[in-house]
């Protein structure tokens, strides 16, 4: 018999703890390999712990609510194998080996996060850890909403709150009342709309991920000045192209050729033309991504929505996008993807002709400045130019509309670029295999 010890895994460059948010397997139970134990939630994605073997539970050594840090021990496992030390599991793709930070001071204890009930009043997403160090530093809601957070989508980190504290302690006006504001810094509290609830309505409380896309959106909008573009695409040789060689491609590479891959590859080639469009932007300062990363949004079985990232999209063959679309998206439907899988776009895509919408103006995915929205495709008569002469024929076309950032992209760089995936996607080339 051996005892495998399953700790919490590294889940990606700056998640350092997780919330056990449901306990899958009962102590005694007898589980196979992959069958998941424990659920937990990040900043970023939900996700489950998996047995790493066949075995019994011998031992749950957490409860839904706490909080744990990377590499702490939350499950033992009963084997048949032979005792071993165990030094890391491995789950899936998921690397289970992790090293800890000896330097990283446990502020709190979980008694004094659990005793300490004051609601926190901020428009902030802020994770546990973050919470309790407010609580427990008495940072009231209004220095909350001073404090600039340098984690991912503008998040304060701990490493922010310390600063704060720090600061404050030795007396610096963190927020000068001369200094201007950058545009980023100008957000207004929000306005709370009298909701009148009748007899018979139901009242359905927001799950944890529905909350974190509120509050992406909202801010999204607040921080950025949207403006939408909008170009239509002839993709009539795009239609025939697929249907030609749907059949052929899922025999000689084993995946479905769907219409995004071909999307995504005008995009990122647009993307190249036109790099100012793959920026950031950080206060006064413009940050022009090196990598082209495209941020995919995928409806979830819930209702909800998640962005998983295609890395390096401009380097992948039309083959390697088709397979990394749809194995991120089945793991998306499956709450099977890493938090660092989707981190890190610089431009996203989403598709509205999935759920048969011809157009769309979608919200900025923060930190990116602009989202490419493809609509349905649609047959329509057009005119069309012949060696005879102008002719009227049915054609497959399809709306693309570009939701971009005006504070740093203009209607011209928007339209060029807009009109660029367009270019690409009307000009394919019908003779290539993949």
């Amino acid at each position: 018999m051996a005892i495998i010890d399953i700790l919490l895994p590294a889940m990606g460059e700056g998640v350092i703890e997780a919330t056990i948010t449901q306990i899958l397997a009962k102590e005694g139970v007898e589980v196979e390999e992959d069958d998941s134990i424990i659920e937990i939630a990040t900043d970023k994605v939900d996700s489950e712990i998996s047995a790493p073997e066949n075995g019994i539970v011998v031992e749950i050594l957490v409860s839904e609510g706490d909080i744990v840090k990377v590499g702490q021990l939350i499950a033992k496992l009963k084997t048949e194998g032979e005792e071993k030390d165990i030094t890391n599991v491995t789950d899936g793709n998921q690397d289970l080996s992790f090293e800890l930070d000896k330097n990283v001071e446990i502020l709190v204890s979980e008694e004094e996060f659990k005793e300490n009930k004051r609601v926190i009043k901020t428009n902030k997403f802020l994770s546990p850890l973050v919470k309790s160090i407010v609580k427990r530093e008495s940072i009231s809601d209004e220095e909350i909403n001073t404090i600039k957070g340098t984690g991912v989508e503008g998040r304060v980190t701990k490493d922010d709150i310390l600063t704060y504290l720090e600061q404050r302690k030795e007396g610096v006006e963190l927020l000068p009342k001369k200094e201007m504001a950058s545009a980023s810094d100008i957000i207004q509290e929000s306005i709370k709309v009298p909701v009148v609830v009748d007899s018979g309505d139901e009242i359905i409380e927001m799950d944890r991920m529905r909350k974190l896309i509120a509050e992406h959106m909202v801010n999204s909008v607040r921080i950025a000045p949207h403006v939408t573009s909008f170009v239509e695409a002839d993709v009539t040789s795009i239609v025939n192209w697929r249907t030609k060689n749907k059949e052929e491609f899922q025999k000689r590479e084993g995946e479905k050729i769907t219409f995004m891959p071909i999307f995504i590859e005008a995009m990122a080639k647009a993307v190249r033309d036109f790099p100012m469009i793959n920026i950031s932007v950080d206060r006064d300062n413009i940050i022009k991504k090196k990598n082209i990363n495209i941020g995919m949004a995928a409806a979830l079985p819930s209702g909800n929505l998640i962005v998983p990232v295609i890395k390096n999209a401009d380097e992948k063959s039309l083959v390697g996008l088709a397979k990394s679309i749809n194995d991120l998206a089945n793991r998306s439907r499956n709450n099977k993807l890493m938090p660092d899988e989707i981190q890190g776009s610089t431009i996203t895509i989403t598709n509205l002709g999935s759920f048969g919408n011809i157009a769309g103006t979608p919200i900025i995915n923060q930190p990116n400045v602009a989202i490419l929205a493809v609509g349905a495709i649609v047959k329509k008569p057009a005119v069309i130019e012949t060696p005879d002469g102008d002719a009227i024929a049915i054609r497959h076309k399809m709306m693309l509309s570009l939701a971009y950032d005006h504070r740093v992209v203009d209607g011209a760089l928007g339209g060029m670029f807009l009109k660029r995936v367009s270019d690409y996607l009307e000009n394919f080339d019908t003779n290539r295999k993949s």
